[in-house]
């Protein structure tokens, strides 16, 4: 029997958390890259507009074969669509799927989805059948010209990529990154419930919706779902405040995760995911150069984007040298690599 992604995996896991505005497909190669992380996901994309002809959103299940296993993050709150770009997702080769139930942000929660589907159990459990569901049916010859709601344009852009696909997976997996709660910590009935659609991994941040990013993390709470979801077949994965690989297998030691995402230690760092005395001789100045030749790139295509969204990862690198600020301020302005090149000569970085 073909095993998933999560069936592959070696424990314990030290992956590389979905962040919007972060995870596109340049941060992701430099990650996996000079880090190494055990899965990588892509930032979410909302069902809705895959379903709608926002064509635009294809760019954002752009990858490499480098970076498996590699798995495409979704949200919205119609499960038919959930439905039909599971069928999308498998023919473009993801190793996994993972449905977005703890991003806190404004535009998410108004729209109900996100961490907001902690509040509306009944429709987070229909959303995982129908994306189960949409699995099941490209294994039994589905395509996305057979979709309905999915137009002609991405159809012929997914047979394209789709034929460019090297190592498809046999069998793809299905998990849920959430949080802890929306107000408060409801671990407990919120695991219990997502439990009973059998995922096969939940990764869970320990904060509510209300927390935002403030506060600490709360590994009780994380620990109370490894307990929970004990015997099940369902790995639990924890999330927030990470800093390190040391921490991480700390974390995994403690309460009894099955693995750890890094997110926010990783900006600036792709060597935060090696074990300590690994890291290689490697300047991180060569590699934020590497990084900014690798996105000029990938998007000099794109009108209004330019170099403008590159240099907020060049602020991560430079943070904590001497002369940051200065450093810092010179990055902000730059539009090029070769402006990037120029300023690591100019402070001796590189």
């Amino acid at each position: 029997m073909e095993k998933t992604l999560w069936q592959r995996l070696n424990k314990p896991i030290v992956g590389l958390s979905p962040m919007d505005g972060v995870t596109e497909v340049v941060y992701r190669s430099i990650q996996k890259k000079y880090g190494n992380p055990d899965l990588i996901y892509t930032e979410f994309t909302s069902v809705e507009g895959i379903c709608n002809n926002a064509e635009k959103l294809l760019r954002d299940f752009s990858y490499t074969e480098g970076q498996r296993p590699i798995i495409a993050q979704v949200f919205g709150v119609t499960p038919e669509y959930y439905r039909q770009t599971a069928v999308l997702l498998c023919e473009l080769g993801f190793d996994g799927i993972d449905i977005n139930m703890g991003c806190p942000a404004k535009s998410m929660h108004k729209q109900g989805s996100g961490a907001n589907l902690i509040r509306t159990p009944g429709l987070a459990q229909e959303i995982v059948r129908q994306t189960k569901q949409g699995i099941e049916d490209y294994y039994n010859g589905m395509r996305s010209k057979d979709c309905p709601d999915i137009s002609h344009r991405i159809v012929k852009e997914v047979e394209a990529r789709a034929k460019l696909v090297q190592n498809r997976p046999a069998k793809i997996g299905l998990s849920i990154k959430t949080r802890v709660g929306f107000s408060d910590p409801v671990t407990e009935e919120w695991i219990k419930t997502l439990l009973e659609t059998q995922p096969e991994a939940i990764a869970l941040h320990g904060r509510t919706l209300k927390q935002q990013y403030s506060g600490e993390a709360n590994w009780e709470e994380i620990g109370k779902a490894v307990k929970i979801a004990q015997g099940s077949g369902t790995l639990i994965l924890g999330n927030g405040d990470v800093n390190s690989y040391q921490e991480a297998l700390e974390k995994i030691d403690k309460y009894g995760v099955d693995g750890v995402l890094i997110g926010r230690a990783s900006f600036g760092n792709p060597f935060v995911f090696l074990p300590e005395g690994t890291n290689p001789n490697k300047n991180i100045f060569k590699v934020a150069l590497e990084h900014s030749q690798l996105y000029e790139k990938e998007y000099f295509d794109q009108e209004n984007n330019r170099f403008l969204p590159m240099r907020k990862h060049l602020g991560w690198y430079v943070k904590g040298i001497e002369q940051a600020k200065q450093v810092r301020m010179e990055l902000f302005r730059a539009n090029s690599s070769e402006d990037v090149e120029r300023i690591f000569k100019k402070y001796g970085l590189i």
